[in-house]
């Protein structure tokens, strides 16, 4: 893997860094040699995203990445803004980090790429701009059925809100299933999954509407026929009742999951970037949920934003009392409960049989 640094100047610790903690849990196409953040300098990525350090050093600036990491190749741009758009302030680190011989690789709907500054510079530095939205951007394939031929149990993680954990707990449920002797496919529907290396990816908000129930039927349909897994777990994007970033039907509607988890936020009362919109209650969710798929969640997944440990654990158990449905802090409890429950309810419906299942469970990510 080639040695990339990762651009989150001011915004690590808010939900705009979504990109660059999935890069600091996961990452399979890069090696994530530091981060790039002054209000942050001097300490580990890892531990300050969520206690576990994972030796992934914050820096104050470029150069002092630079002179650390020399062989860096890559400037990975590490945030996802509302409305796409490259913050000003990180225009000239982009520059600067294209005259040190630095590739760029940005998921924003802006295009740097289109940029006739940077392309120039680009150009004359021998280096490669990459916008991962523009590698799907004219992805034209429409939606035929042929969605009905996969016969991996499919396993979707909604979210009550955007940027809530959706993908990181697909990602630990994908490797848990793994690690229970299952072969299982991981599809990724954002530019994060593309930047973690993910063989299976579309980025769903970058393709025309019409197009999008096809593009992942498609994206399931190529798993399933190129790699005959016995299970395929995705993620939604944005959320089912988010008011700017409405998502999730789309999955339900072209996949038709077996089950679904739903991935809610007890300590985070308003939706992300929109103060003035309170996110309805969890219930809601469930029916609307079992309305549109014909099921109720299989499992409850808790981001334990604003809460402490105790909190977190404490809602968890509440709602499991409440809703009657399988309730757990993937931070805390990990995902293995709602894997095997999976495995034993798919069993029961499809008679898959798990390879073989090990003694330890080991830590996901």
């Amino acid at each position: 893997m080639e040695k990339a640094l990762v651009l989150t100047e001011g915004r690590y610790l808010t939900s705009d860094g979504k990109t660059a903690h999935g890069l600091v849990r996961y990452s399979k196409r890069f090696e994530i040699a530091g981060l790039i953040d002054s209000t942050l300098a001097g300490k580990d990525a890892g531990e300050v995203l969520d206690g576990k350090r994972r030796n992934i050093p914050i820096y104050g600036t470029l150069e002092d990445a630079l002179r650390e990491h020399p062989d860096a190749k890559w400037l990975i741009i590490g945030v996802a803004t509302p409305g796409g758009f490259l913050p000003e302030s990180y225009r000239k680190i982009v520059i600067k980090a294209i005259k040190n011989g630095l590739g760029i690789v940005n998921g924003l709907h802006h295009f740097l790429s289109d940029d006739f500054y940077l392309k120039r510079l680009a150009k004359r530095y021998g280096v490669e701009i990459i916008d991962v939205r523009k590698i799907f951007y004219n992805m034209r394939i429409p939606f035929t059925g042929k969605i009905e031929e996969v016969k991996a149990v499919k396993v979707a993680v909604l979210g009550t809100d955007a940027a809530i954990g959706k993908r990181t707990t697909a990602i630990m449920l994908h490797e848990a299933f793994k690690n229970l002797g299952l072969k299982s496919e991981f599809i990724a529907m954002g530019q994060t999954g593309w930047m973690q290396g993910f063989k299976y990816c579309i980025v769903m908000d970058s393709i025309i509407n019409d197009f999008v129930a096809g593009a992942i039927e498609d994206v399931f349909y190529r798993a399933w026929i190129e790699e005959k897994p016995d299970i395929i777990v995705t993620h939604g994007e944005g959320s089912l009742l988010h008011p700017a970033f409405p998502g999730g039907f789309e999955l339900i509607g072209a996949t038709r999951p077996d089950f679904i988890v739903l991935q809610h936020a007890p300590g985070r009362k308003t939706f992300d970037d929109f103060p003035q919109y309170r996110i309805p209650p969890l219930e809601n969710y469930i029916r609307l949920i079992e309305l549109l798929s014909g099921k109720k969640p299989v499992a409850i997944t808790i981001n334990t934003e604003n809460l402490t440990r105790k909190e977190a654990l404490e809602e968890a158990r509440n709602i499991e009392e409440r809703t009657g449905i399988l309730t757990r802090v993937p931070f805390y409890e990990g995902v293995y409960d709602i894997a095997r429950e999976i495995v034993r309810l798919s069993m029961e419906r499809k008679a898959f049989v798990p390879r073989e299942v090990p003694e330890n469970e080991p830590s996901v990510l």
